[in-house]
């Protein structure tokens, strides 16, 4: 049974001296990016803190993976039921690139969104990736909001 929501709750995965939580923000899409920062903020050190009980993790619609703080070059995170998708983050390592001809060495890092195609058509996946590069690769778009 396919369920739609009128809200978006980003699970976020923390990790913590017991192993590994996905705390839940609530009501993303009504939040800016500081109120993202200072919830994601909050949850994790309660998360370390160990305070994190059972209602702060559940629930989520998206998932937020950050292997990346570990080291990790790539891999392919797997979707928390009944969510729709995650996505993986990892490391930026400095890697050859072609650039105008030329090969360079510059700061890359893999970024993997795996999804439920009963429910995300791919082109849109692909559009909500491209927006992710862009906001990695400049900021800026982010803290303005487009």
């Amino acid at each position: 049974e396919i369920v739609y929501r009128d809200y978006v709750d980003i699970s976020v995965a923390v990790a913590t001296p017991k192993g590994l939580v996905v705390p839940v923000i609530r009501n993303v899409e009504g939040m800016n990016y500081a109120d993202i920062e200072i919830a994601m903020a909050a949850l994790g050190e309660k998360a370390r803190k160990g305070a994190i009980a059972v209602e702060d993790m559940d629930g989520g619609t998206f998932t937020i993976s950050n292997g990346g703080v570990f080291g990790s070059l790539m891999g392919t995170p797997i979707i928390n039921p009944p969510q729709s998708a995650i996505l993986g983050m990892h490391g930026i390592f400095e890697r050859p690139v072609a650039v105008k001809g030329q090969v360079v060495i510059r700061p890359m890092m893999y970024v993997a969104l795996t999804y439920d195609h009963r429910l995300i058509d791919g082109r849109e996946a692909v559009m909500f990736l491209r927006k992710i590069k862009a906001a990695v690769e400049d900021p800026r778009i982010i803290l303005a909001g487009l």
